[in-house]
């Protein structure tokens, strides 16, 4: 089960997970409104405790599988 967050962003490269630095697939919005991001490794490893305590749980793992896509000229 897949939860998005229509008020916050789409994850970026920029993300990282909390726990070991890789880019982060996952954010975890706590009930005190702040925020966790883990890599899918870490958030799969942690779902249901973290399904449990937060009140949102945004997956973007999915991405992993996805086919890439040309960066626009602005990005590169």
């Amino acid at each position: 089960m897949t939860s998005a967050l229509a008020s916050h962003p789409p994850l970026t490269a920029a993300d990282r997970c909390d726990r070991c630095g890789a880019q982060a697939y996952i954010r975890v919005t706590m009930p005190s409104g702040g925020e966790l991001l883990f890599c899918a490794h870490h958030g799969r490893a942690h779902e249901a405790k973290l399904r449990e305590v937060s009140t949102a749980y945004q997956d973007q793992s999915e991405l992993l599988s996805a086919s890439p896509s040309t960066a626009a000229e602005s990005e590169r």
